[in-house]
């Protein structure tokens, strides 16, 4: 076993500026015991040399009041030392008290690296949760653009601010908690913020979004992911994340928009405006007519009874004699036909449409984030699908690609071959974001209670269910994952449903005119 030796020194210099050190004569009586008070103890320990016989550098270290505690360092790393006789496990120790040292100013604790020899894990210990976290997320490969910045999101923005300095190996459950804490009172600024008056106040949340019961649960899976990982590199032997216990974030229901409802937003669009108006007064101080609201900034930004609201097949029918004649009509009656997603429907290709048999092939997606887009698949197997199309959309597709055959000839060399059904003007790839101003603002236009254009795809599991089809034909139209999802999405949908049908089977009663009864 490596020796070690305790010494004792100061800072005290010669005239010419040489650091006596050690050789300081201060440092002892006259008797030639220590001086109490001049000086710290130091110790110095010789490591075991390298695996190739190389010898390594002695550790030294000083500032000790007490040679007590000098030797109960050495004491210590005799006892680090001795925690295994394999070899291959001691270089690593030895690798980690250097480490330790040089970031830390301090020695492992013996405990701990026994605990995690005996239980095979890494002895690295000083990466931190925000090390850990940005590493994982770089050695994920092959993720979605939207994956890749949801990830990103939760990481950079709830995870890292809260835990991101702790230790990876002394992550607890109450830390994890803590990130949820935070989440709850940033949630509460920005409800504060968005309901004052406050410029400043309002300035800091701008952009923001109050984060629901489901991206919760997401956090919570990112995290728990990274740290499965860190289980299988053998770093923790723990996933916290696991025993933190969270409300149910449930998919939200889907509500058909009823006239009480329609009503109800209406008033509170009028409040809503009202309310916002008052805001740029205040801020204005009253000069000029710029504390006027813009019509679709309070036809988006009003609050409606669920985030998934439905049209009826009559609404939707009115959307669609208000896109009469706008370029992206198909666009709009693809989707609220057939159901497919907005980037779906961005993402189709003329090689992938048979007109003749009726038939597409959903197989693309766009996806944007910013002003950035990414084609790729679907998002779930189930999302590859054929879809076959009713006689009206297949027309509207045929008079679709006649209108783009007009637009390349008017483009001329402009044009841009892209192969996608719906460009814009000169061949590019259409934005899907592009597409849902015009969905919006067409809708205001029609006086129809909004929907996203997300909830057009809705819409058109709202009319298979009417017409009579299960939830599996609506799974495997719409290209959902499974039969659960149609049924956590459209169960509300289907009480509204069931009243419409009731009423259709008493009006065909109250219209029947039963003969004249025989006389007995």
């Amino acid at each position: 076993m490596a020796a070690g030796t305790t010494y004792k020194a100061c800072g005290c210099r010669t005239p010419e500026g040489r650091l006596l050190g050690k050789k300081c004569p201060k440092l002892r009586r006259k008797s030639g015991s220590w001086s109490p008070t001049h000086g710290t103890w130091y110790y110095q320990y010789e490591l075991p040399p390298r695996p190739d016989g190389t010898r390594r550098n002695p550790i030294r270290r000083g500032g000790y009041l007490l040679q007590d505690d000098a030797e109960a360092e050495i004491g210590r790393l005799h006892e680090l030392l001795a925690v295994t006789d394999d070899p291959d496990h001691r270089h690593r120790i030895i690798d980690l008290i250097t480490i330790t040292l040089k970031q830390h100013k301090r020695l492992p604790e013996p405990e701990e690296v026994r605990r995690k020899i005996r239980t095979g894990q890494a002895l690295d210990t000083t990466i931190t949760v925000g090390q850990w976290l940005t590493l994982w997320l770089a050695g994920r490969k092959g993720l979605r653009a939207s994956t890749v910045h949801s990830y990103h999101t939760h990481i950079h923005v709830h995870l890292i601010p809260v835990i991101g300095h702790i230790r990876l190996d002394r992550l607890r459950a109450a830390d994890v908690e803590a990130v949820f804490e935070a989440i709850d009172e940033r949630n509460e600024l920005i409800t504060h913020a968005r309901t004052t008056g406050d410029p400043a106040l309002r300035a800091r949340v701008k952009g923001c979004r109050v984060v629901g019961p489901a991206t919760k649960h997401r956090i919570r899976a990112t995290l728990r992911a990274a740290l499965n990982k860190a289980i299988r590199e053998r770093r923790i032997d723990l996933n916290v994340a696991s025993l933190i216990e969270l409300p149910p974030g449930k998919r939200p229901k889907a509500l058909i928009w009823t006239p009480e409802r329609i009503q109800q937003w209406e008033q509170a669009r009028d409040a809503y405006i009202t309310a916002k108006a008052e805001i740029r007064r205040t801020q204005l101080g009253g000069r000029g007519h710029s504390n006027r609201i813009k019509p679709i900034d309070a036809y988006i930004g009003t609050p409606r009874p669920s985030p998934v609201m439905v049209w009826t097949p009559e609404q939707t029918r009115v959307f669609l004699d208000r896109a009469a004649g706008h370029r992206l009509y198909a666009l709009y009656q693809l989707i609220a036909f057939r159901g497919l997603r907005r980037g779906e429907a961005c993402g189709l290709r003329w090689a992938d449409v048979d007109l003749d048999a009726g038939t597409i092939r959903v197989r693309w997606q766009i996806t944007q984030i910013g002003g950035t887009t990414q084609q790729a698949r679907p998002k779930s197997e189930a999302g590859e699908r054929q879809v076959t199309l009713d006689k009206h959309t297949n027309k509207e597709l045929a008079v679709h690609r006649a209108r783009q055959n007009h637009e390349r000839l008017a483009a001329g060399n402009a044009w841009n071959e892209s192969g996608f059904v719906f460009t814009d003007e000169d061949g590019n790839l259409l934005l899907p974001e592009f597409a849902l101003d015009q969905f919006q603002l067409m809708a205001m236009e029609a006086g129809l209670p909004p929907v996203r254009l997300h909830d057009l795809r809705h819409g058109a599991a709202t009319i298979l269910l009417r017409a009579g089809h299960d939830l599996k034909v609506v799974q495997e139209t719409l290209g959902l994952s499974s039969i659960t999802i149609a049924s956590d999405t459209y169960t509300s949908v289907l009480p509204d449903l069931a009243r419409q049908s009731a009423e259709d089977a008493a009006a065909i009663l109250l219209k029947s005119r039963p003969g004249k009864r025989r006389a007995g």
